[in-house]
C-alpha cells in the first residue's frame, strides 16, 4: 500500500496469476506418455504458482480438481497403435466453451494438429500458443492433412518438440523452427517411492499391449530365463487376450492390470531390471528416465528414441528390436553379472537430473510470461461469443 496524493491509503490491486490451458488430446483415464508429461508438468508448474488447467478428454471422473474435462474419447488409429482421442463435434464445443469462460494468457497445445481439443484450440486461438510435438517416425495425419494444417501452423507463437526425432517429423510436413525440449520427470517421487517386495529376480514390463511395444519379444526372451526369475507384466491392450492364453500355464509371469501411479513407481523401485523391448515409434524414452530415477537397472531395445535417453554399457544395455536371443541374454548379465546391476542403477540415478521436471516447467514458465506480456489486444466481440455464433453457421449450413 502507498499514499495517494489526497492523503489516504492507496489500495493496489492484487497481482494476477498467470493463467494457462494445457490441452491434452488423448483422454486422461488411458495411461499414456503424454497425458503423463500433461500431468506431471501441470503439478509442477502449480506448485511454482502459476495457474495451469488441464483441458482434456476424460472417460470417468477428472484425475484432479484442475482438470476440465471434455467428454469421452474413442479408440482411434495412430502410429500404430490405438490413441483414445475426442475428435466429435461435442468435444470441439466444450474446448470452444472453456477456453471462452476461462479467458487463458496462453494455450500450451501438446500435439496441436490430432484432432480433438488441440486442433480446435489451435484453430480458434484465444492467446498465444506454444506447442509441443511428441510423435516421431511417421504419421498418415501429417501426410495427408498437410495442406490445411499447414496454414494454421501461423497460430503457433513458440514450437518445441521433445527430441529431434519428433521435429524431424513435423518439420518435414509443415516446416519452422522447434527448440528441443526433452521431456521431465518428477523425481522424487520416484526415487521416495516405497518397493514392491519381490520373490526373486524380477524384471518389470509396463505399456500398452500391442505389436510396437515389443511384450511378444520379452516373453519369448523369458522363455529362455531360469525357473526362479519373476516377470511383472503391468497395462493392458489389444494383444492382452491372446499373450495371457500362450503363457498360461507360466506361472513366473504377473499379469499386472492397469497400474496407478503408486503401483508403478512400488513396481519400479522393487523391480531388478527394468525392460523396454519396443519395436518402432518411440520418440522419447520417458520411461527409460522414471526407471533410471527409480534406480532401476534397464535393458531397452537400441531405439533411436531410446538412445536419446541412455547410453549403451553406461547406464542402460540396449539390443537390437525384436532380436529374442540377444535380449534375453542382456536381461541375464542385468540380473546376475556381479556388478553390472549396480553401475547401471548409480549411473542411471545420475542421468536421471538432466530431466527434471522441475527444470522443464522453469523453461516453459519463461516462454509463458514472454508470450503473456507481449500479447496483442484483441478487438470485437469475446471470443467465445464471435467464435460459436460462427461454428454454429456453418453446422447450419452444412
Amino acid at each position: 500500500m502507498a499514499e495517494s496524493e489526497l492523503g489516504g491509503v492507496e489500495q493496489r490491486p492484487a497481482r494476477r496469476l498467470l493463467r494457462v490451458a494445457m490441452v491434452c488430446p488423448y483422454s486422461l483415464s488411458i495411461p499414456g506418455g503424454v497425458q503423463a508429461q500433461v500431468m506431471g508438468l501441470s503439478r509442477e508448474l502449480r506448485r511454482m504458482g502459476i495457474e495451469v488447467r488441464v483441458l482434456a478428454p476424460c472417460d470417468g471422473p477428472p484425475p484432479a480438481t484442475f482438470v476440465t474435462p471434455l467428454g469421452n474419447s474413442l479408440p482411434t488409429s495412430a502410429n500404430g497403435s490405438m490413441a483414445p482421442l475426442a475428435p466429435d463435434p461435442s468435444c470441439s464445443l466444450r474446448t470452444m466453451r472453456a477456453l471462452g469462460d476461462e479467458q487463458f494468457d496462453v494455450l500450451h497445445l501438446h500435439e496441436p494438429f490430432i484432432p480433438g481439443p488441440t486442433q480446435t484450440a489451435m484453430l480458434l486461438h484465444p492467446a498465444p500458443v506454444i506447442a509441443t510435438f511428441h510423435a516421431a517416425g511417421d504419421s498418415p495425419s501429417y501426410k495427408y492433412l498437410k495442406m490445411s494444417i499447414k496454414p494454421a501452423a501461423a497460430n503457433i507463437a513458440h514450437a518445441v518438440a521433445v527430441s529431434k526425432d519428433a521435429a524431424e517429423l513435423v518439420r518435414r510436413y509443415i516446416g519452422g523452427d522447434y527448440e528441443i525440449l526433452y521431456n521431465g520427470v518428477e523425481l522424487d517421487a520416484y526415487r521416495n517411492a516405497p518397493a514392491h517386495p519381490t520373490t526373486g529376480p524380477t524384471i518389470f514390463f509396463c505399456g500398452r499391449h500391442e505389436e510396437r511395444k515389443g511384450l511378444d519379444v520379452l516373453l519369448a526372451a523369458v522363455q529362455e530365463l531360469g525357473p526362479d526369475v519373476r516377470v511383472w507384466v503391468g497395462s493392458t491392450g489389444p494383444d492382452s487376450a491372446r499373450l495371457q492364453a500362450e503363457y498360461a500355464n507360466d506361472s513366473r509371469i504377473e499379469w499386472l492390470g492397469r497400474l496407478t501411479d503408486a503401483d508403478k513407481m512400488a513396481r519400479l523401485r522393487g523391480a531388478d531390471a527394468f525392460c523396454a523391448p519396443s519395436l518402432h515409434g518411440e520418440s522419447f524414452g520417458v520411461v527409460l528416465i522414471e526407471a533410471m530415477a527409480a534406480e532401476t537397472p534397464i535393458v531397452a531395445s537400441g531405439l533411436d528414441g531410446y538412445r536419446n535417453v541412455a547410453t549403451d554399457g553406461v547406464d542402460a544395455v540396449l539390443v537390437e528390436p525384436g532380436d529374442v536371443g540377444a535380449l534375453a541374454i542382456a536381461l541375464k548379465r542385468v540380473l546376475f553379472e556381479p556388478g553390472l546391476s549396480e553401475s547401471l542403477r548409480k549411473a542411471g540415478s545420475v542421468r536421471a537430473n538432466d530431466f527434471s521436471m522441475t527444470a522443464l516447467a522453469q523453461r516453459y514458465a519463461e516462454h509463458y510470461m514472454r508470450l503473456a506480456t507481449n500479447r496483442p489486444k484483441r478487438d470485437g466481440p469475446p471470443i467465445r461469443e464471435s467464435f460459436l455464433r460462427g461454428w454454429r453457421s456453418r453446422m447450419m449450413a452444412d
